[in-house]
């Protein structure tokens, strides 16, 4: 059995360093980490998703075309794909998302697959509030939520 060829790159963003991993076929990774290390290794994807991000952050790209193969299970799957049909500077209620999946009383299930979202900003999880319209948690600070909520409505 052959190992699949993983690729990896940084990218400084304004929220921190955001690790970026791909194989061949598509985007796996964009997570927030705290160490700088060398151990990077690009492709196409890797390249396409920083000129992305540096587009989104810069406030020239609403809509992120990337090919995307999040690992997780089938409901998280299922919540990450109606995520990404969330418009750029709207937002939708934990409750909605469950709804909009056909499982109503699962918005506590909805939160915690946000929560595992490995795509982060490009699978839009931070465009998820509760229902009372609060802000709601975040995978990683509530802080940058806000910011990332404020870039796209600015």
């Amino acid at each position: 059995m052959r190992i699949k060829e993983i690729f990896r790159d940084l990218y400084r963003s304004p929220i921190g360093l955001l690790e970026i991993i791909a194989n061949k076929n598509a985007l796996l990774v964009v997570s927030k980490i705290n160490l700088l290390d060398s151990n990077i290794n690009p492709n196409e994807i890797t390249n396409k998703t920083k000129n992305q991000l540096e587009s989104y952050f810069n406030k020239n790209l609403k809509n992120f075309d990337l090919p995307l193969n999040p690992q997780g299970s089938n409901f998280n799957k299922k919540v990450w794909n109606e995520l990404i049909k969330i418009p750029f500077g709207e937002v939708k209620s934990y409750k909605q998302i469950a709804q909009n999946i056909n499982n109503p009383n699962a918005y506590r299930a909805v939160g915690n697959a946000n929560n595992k979202n490995p795509i982060l900003i490009i699978i839009p999880c931070h465009r998820v509030i509760k229902n009372d319209g609060s802000i709601g948690g975040y995978a990683l600070e509530i802080n940058i939520k806000k910011q990332l909520l404020e870039l796209e409505n600015n």
